[in-house]
Formats: C-alpha cells, sequence, structure tokens
C-alpha cells in the first residue's frame, strides 16, 4: 500500500517537532499538524515563560544585597504589561524558530486539529485526510481544576502568562513544583500569596530534607504556606463577606487560622473577579485571584484512540511500551500524553529513540533511570537519583549532608539557607542521589547528574579538587557522613 507520508506527528511541542524534523533529514516524507502553537507547553505555556518570570521576581531582593554590598539602590515599581509585552515577543519568536526547523527540514506542517480515522489514516479538522505508514502522538496535556463546585472561578497554569495585570492577592492551591514555582514568582512580583495544600509538606516524592528547607525558605519570604489545608468552599466574593487574617508564618507552619478576634478584618468591597474562599482549616478570606496547579491529564480526548483500537490507562494516558509503541503497531507515542516522566527533554529523548528504531533499524528503548531535574523555587531545588526515604528502603545507606549559610547573602545579613547533599550505597559506595537546594542549584544538578550516571562513588567525589570558594564545593569535601540509614 502506497502512503501518503511515511510519518504523521499529530503535536507541534518539543518532542512532536524533533522526531518530525529528524525523520525528514534521514530523508523520510514526514508531516505534522499543531492545533495551537508550535512550542507546546514548554515554550509557550511551561518553562520557558515560567523560567522568563522567575529572573523577572528575583530582582525584588536586589537592593537588599546591593546596599549591603555598597551600592546605592532602590526597589522601583514591577511593570507587569511591560514585562508582558516583551515575553509575548519573545514566545513568538520561538514559536517562529520551531516553524522555521520543520520547514528547513522538508517537513508539512498543518495547523489544524488532527484525529485519527483507522490505524494508518489522519483526519484535520480543515476536512484534509492523509495516509502514513506510522502515526506518532506527541499531544501532550493541560492543567487540571479539582472537582470543586465553583472551581471555574480559579484559573490554571495556562492562563497565568495571559493576566492583563497581576492580582494584588492569590490563592494558589497545590504543594507541587508548579504551585511552589509560581508562589515564589508572584511572591517575588509583589503579589500577596497564600498557599493550601492538602498533604503534610509540599513537594511530595522529593527528599523530605530538601522539601522542609525550601518550605521554610518560602515562608521566610512572606509567602503564607498552609499545609494540610484544603479550599472548603468558594464563591464569587460580595461585600457581606468577611475576612480573617491569613495568620502569621507559624499559624501557616502549623496550618492553623489566626484565633484571636482582632484578626477579624473589616468587611471588604466588592472587587471585580475576587473569589471568598472558607479553608478546611476555618479559615474565610477574599482574594483577588484563585490559581489551582492541582494537577495535569494528557490530551486524549477526541483524538479517535479508542476507535482505532489503542489501550488508554486509568488517567486517560496512552499506554506504550519501553519502545513507545501502543497497541495498535503502527501508532506510537511520546511525551507526556503517555505520563511517564513528564519532562521536556525526556519527551525529546523519546523522540529520538522513536526515530532510531522505526528508521534507522535500531531498536532502542528510552532511559528513564537517573533523569536530573530541577524546581525553581526560591531557591532552586535540583536532584538526580533516589532521595534518602526511597533509597533506605531499598538498601542500608550513608548520608553526606551539610546545610549553610551562603557567603554573598550571609554578607548581606540575610538569612537564606542551602542543602547539599549526598545518599550514598554503603555496600557499593555509589552516589545513588544527589539533592541541591541553593540559587543555581539547577545549573549544578546538570553537572552532578553525568557523575550519578556514570555511576560515580563518594571516592569518586572524594578525589575531586574542589572549586573554592563556591556553594558546590561542599559535594567534594563532606568526609564523614551525617548519618546512616
Amino acid at each position: 500500500m502506497a502512503f501518503d507520508y511515511d510519518l504523521f506527528v499529530i503535536g507541534g511541542g518539543s518532542g512532536g517537532v524533533r522526531a518530525a524534523r529528524v525523520a525528514a533529514q534521514g530523508g523520510h516524507k514526514v508531516a505534522l499538524a499543531e492545533e495551537d502553537r508550535y512550542g507546546g507547553t514548554c515554550v509557550i505555556r511551561g518553562c520557558v515563560p515560567k523560567k522568563l518570570m522567575v529572573f523577572a521576581s528575583e530582582f525584588a531582593h536586589a537592593p537588599t544585597e546591593g546596599q549591603a554590598y555598597g551600592w546605592d539602590l532602590t526597589l522601583g515599581k514591577f511593570d507587569w504589561s511591560k514585562f508582558s509585552k516583551h515575553l509575548n515577543t519573545e514566545l513568538d519568536r520561538l514559536e517562529g524558530v520551531y516553524r522555521s526547523l520543520l520547514k528547513n527540514s522538508g517537513v508539512d506542517s498543518f495547523d489544524a486539529r488532527a484525529r485519527l480515522k483507522d490505524a494508518h489514516t489522519v483526519e484535520l479538522s480543515d476536512g484534509q485526510s492523509f495516509t502514513a505508514k506510522h502515526i506518532l502522538l506527541a499531544t501532550g496535556g493541560h492543567p487540571t481544576r479539582p472537582d470543586l463546585p465553583n472551581a471555574h472561578l480559579g484559573m490554571v497554569s495556562d492562563d497565568i502568562f495571559h493576566l492583563d495585570a497581576l492580582p494584588k492577592s492569590v490563592l494558589i492551591v497545590g504543594g507541587g513544583y508548579i504551585a511552589c514555582e509560581f508562589a515564589c514568582i508572584l511572591n517575588g512580583l509583589g503579589v500577596e500569596v497564600t498557599q493550601y495544600y492538602r498533604g503534610a509538606q509540599i513537594l511530595r516524592g522529593f527528599d523530605e530534607e530538601a522539601r522542609g528547607l525550601i518550605a521554610e525558605s518560602m515562608r521566610e519570604t512572606g509567602i503564607n504556606l498552609f499545609v494540610g489545608t484544603n479550599i472548603l468552599e468558594m464563591v464569587p466574593a460580595s461585600e457581606d463577606h468577611a475576612v480573617s487574617h491569613a495568620g502569621t508564618a507559624s499559624d501557616a507552619a502549623m496550618g492553623a487560622p489566626a484565633k484571636d478576634s482582632e484578626d477579624l478584618l473589616p468587611k471588604t468591597a466588592k472587587r471585580d473577579g475576587a473569589v471568598w474562599v472558607k479553608a478546611t482549616n476555618g479559615a474565610e478570606n477574599v482574594f483577588d485571584a484563585v490559581f489551582f496547579a492541582t494537577g495535569r491529564d494528557p490530551n486524549t480526548k477526541d483524538l479517535g484512540l479508542e476507535d482505532v483500537g489503542v489501550e488508554i490507562g486509568r488517567r486517560g494516558e496512552i499506554v506504550v511500551d519501553e519502545y513507545s509503541q501502543t497497541s495498535v503497531p503502527s501508532i506510537y507515542a511520546i511525551g507526556d500524553v503517555t505520563n511517564r516522566v513528564n519532562l521536556t527533554p525526556v519527551a525529546i529523548r523519546e523522540g529520538m529513540a522513536f526515530v532510531e528504531t522505526v528508521f534507522n533499524g535500531n531498536p532502542t528503548p528510552v532511559d528513564h533511570d537517573l533523569i536530573p531535574s530541577a524546581v525553581f523555587t526560591q531557591p532552586e531545588f535540583g536532584t538526580v537519583g533516589l532521595s534518602e526515604e526511597e533509597a533506605r528502603e531499598k538498601e542500608p545507606v550513608d548520608i553526606y549532608c551539610t546545610s549553610f549559610r551562603p557567603m554573598r547573602t550571609a554578607f548581606a545579613g540575610m538569612p537564606n539557607r542551602v542543602l547539599m547533599k549526598l545518599v550514598v550505597s554503603k555496600a557499593t559506595q555509589k552516589v545513588l542521589g544527589c539533592h541541591i537546594v541553593a540559587p543555581g542549584a539547577g545549573e549544578m544538578i546538570q553537572m552532578a547528574g553525568i557523575a550519578v550516571k556514570m555511576g560515580a562513588t563518594k571516592q569518586d567525589f572524594d578525589r575531586t579538587v574542589a572549586v573554592h570558594p563556591t556553594m558546590s564545593e561542599e559535594l567534594v569535601t563532606m568526609r564523614e557522613p551525617m548519618r546512616s540509614a
């Protein structure tokens, strides 16, 4: 059977674009359809704009540091409209880069929604239909709202980049990396931030010691972080709603509302878009905005998957094998739509492995082991390998750990602390995990990730001469374990 294309990719994010252009560069006829903007979640509504917002928010601390170092600095007003205009210009430029990469590689691009008609046929929303020997699904995921009355009153991460103006106050619901990153960002931009998380500690699944330090740092910067707390009720705010104060940092640490009568603030005037919220801890507040960061689901609805027999998992993800192949042999899937490891570099790696497997005759399973990652809170968190809790469930380990005030901010009299931590196997001395909480931790963990991936031992770290004076030199100067587990 003659096909219109050797490969048809549905989804123009990082993984889909990489697979499409590499396959096309190999001499294969390739097409790609994208219903929204090219670049996907990462470039348009995720990693890139978020990191630029992180950069913007970090300038809030510059005057305090600068004055300690002899500079006559004062903090002016943050101009959201100026920043967002520049941000959108940059995102437009990046989208243009993605389009050019496809065009220059010889990929036919279609600005349309695509769905499966059968195992080898794709239908577009503009009425066109094409056949392909192989189909690759790279449709990504989307943020979700909780099952809560009036949840539509809250925004999600896709909305944060399109605000006309920053709210004066915001409630962030969630304790994952997206919730914590945006709590730090908005706090740095001058927004009064309250965060509710229903669990006992934020950043579930990460190293417990690291997440504790991050929570402490967030509270020190003025974020009203409440754990063990969730929304009980939310409605549009009215002038009849009284507001109880968010409480002190110690209240937040305990997950408890303020109890004193003087904490009951005067009735608030009605504000457009404001939301009255009652929490499970009894607190009642009016916020200018509510931001749900409570999870993401794969984009699998209305793709025709069930009609052609593609297996779908419990959370709506496409089920694939180690080669990213679905239950239909001609159809593959990569990236967040498979809900394996939802990170942009992983989606790109999966796309490359797909091309090696299908077009280069080199079956390549995707390696999801020991993936370095970073959480862009303030301070940042870089991590690779096992947490202390995960490691000690597997085997006896030694924990090398130090926490200290770094030179730069200590000189300025700031309370910031950093953490350097290695989790080491007692039996093999292999470094099983590395965890860094510090400014620039994302940059540091990329380098540490190479060593951990190579199977470096604690003695390999010890043999490495320290770069002094740096924060990261502690990774190679810790000689005695702090504890064993």
